[in-house]
């Protein structure tokens, strides 16, 4: 890590235009990313999936939670869960489970409320290739109408998975590779039908249950919100503020409401902490001004209140705020794709192994990586997007220049 912050002073001051910022702006990925899940890999990176709006599952990677890289799919085609015939892939959970990345999915079609089910699928890699296990149980089959929207914890030493939307949420344990339920187990009901999109953190003597309640997805008219209850066990009984169970109907209280800005803010991720013990955590809604983008993904800080209750500032999605700070924000900001002329895009800039050079048009381009005193190190041609090997390059700063029909451009970047 010296070694990369030596690297990043010096090219700081080699006439990079980068201009370090400590805000962020809202929303941080401007694309339609539903019921965001994320992680932090044994890499080091955050991995955020989501509901596929994307086919096939969307997986993004960041350093900081605010620069989103869009990395691939967690599935293809011909290695998609098959389970629901016709069905979308609906709200994923993403865990770390015995060395491997374990994700829980929802599958359904619309209205589809005895035939959705939740399946599991598993990965060496958090970027994938995930593999499909398949379903863990359909609606039908374990008596639970609208079983989607699954949340993977474990306590005590032991697994359990919770879903549920809007027909009851309810728990069960699962096997010890968490890939099927348990011999045995049985489901128990922990709150009513009123809301989906469970989420629950312990905190101190705690469990807190998070839910999203109201339409998820009509636009700028969306009334989706986060609510909130605790409970001193994790299969409950959960009280709201005011002490009322919420098997009881609708006894909750509320966490995160839409504004004048953004509508429908739901379904939120897990918390996230960063290196001053801040908690983060990131949620979907519709901006008003365009809702037509779709439910893009929100980053909002949350702080805990004297009463022990949770809560995010003014209950409502943030305009700009303050960054997280982890011990690699500072690089990743050099780290995310550089936009050139010409439409040529070069990412990123901090290289371990590989970087990829695009071009938007057809023509075609040559390149070349040329050390700081002159010395050229690697050349070559391309088309399209290519990636550029730099596994045998050793650790410096480097000069990448690319030529098309449109002139040249050149972009700095670091090996380590």
């Amino acid at each position: 890590m010296n070694r990369i912050k030596v690297l990043l002073f010096a090219l700081l001051v080699c006439g990079t235009t980068y201009a370090a910022t400590t805000k962020y702006s809202n929303p941080v990925i401007k694309r339609s990313v539903p019921d965001p899940t994320v992680i932090r890999g044994q890499d080091g990176y955050f991995y955020l999936y989501g509901t596929e709006d994307i086919h096939n599952t969307p997986i993004f990677k960041s350093r900081n939670l605010v620069r989103w890289l869009y990395v691939g799919t967690a599935f293809t085609d011909a290695t998609r869960p098959s389970m629901v015939p016709g069905g979308g892939i609906w709200a994923p959970d993403i865990n770390y489970i015995n060395g491997k990345y374990v994700m829980y999915y929802s599958m359904s079609v619309w209205g589809g409320l005895e035939t959705c089910g939740i399946g599991v699928a598993y990965a060496d890699k958090p970027e994938g290739p995930f593999t499909d296990h398949g379903k863990l149980f359909i609606s039908k089959d374990i008596g639970v109408l609208n079983s989607i929207d699954p949340f993977y914890i474990e306590d005590g030493g032991h697994k359990y998975l919770f879903w549920g939307s809007f027909r009851g949420i309810y728990g069960i344990e699962l096997s010890e590779d968490g890939l099927s339920v348990k011999d045995g187990a049985v489901k128990k009901q922990i709150a009513g039908w009123s809301i989906e999109a469970t989420y629950i953190i312990k905190h101190g003597d705690y469990y807190y249950l998070f839910g999203s309640r109201g339409t998820c997805c009509n636009g700028a008219e969306s009334t989706y919100k986060v609510v909130m209850t605790r409970s001193k066990n994790l299969f409950g009984p959960y009280l709201d503020k005011d002490g009322d169970n919420i098997l009881n109907g609708y006894n909750y209280s509320w966490f995160l409401n839409g504004n004048d800005v953004v509508a429908g803010p739901g379904h939120n991720s897990e918390f996230i902490q960063d290196d001053n013990g801040q908690y983060w955590v990131l949620y979907h809604g519709y901006t008003k001004e365009n809702p037509g983008l779709g439910r893009q993904v929100f980053l909002d800080k949350v702080y805990w209140g004297d009463d022990g209750w949770p809560y995010i500032k003014d209950n409502q999605p943030s305009a700009e705020e303050d960054k997280p700070v982890f011990s690699t924000t500072a690089i990743d900001e050099i780290e995310g794709e550089s936009v050139l002329n010409g439409g040529i895009t070069i990412s990123p800039r901090m290289v371990k192994n590989d970087f990829t050079i695009g071009e938007n048009g057809t023509k075609g381009f040559v390149w070349s990586i040329t050390g700081l005193s002159g010395e050229i190190v690697k050349t070559g041609k391309g088309k399209g997007r290519i990636v550029v090997d730099c596994y045998d390059v050793p650790e410096g700063m480097y000069v990448v220049t690319v030529k098309n029909h449109t002139g040249k451009s050149t972009a700095k970047i670091i090996k380590y």
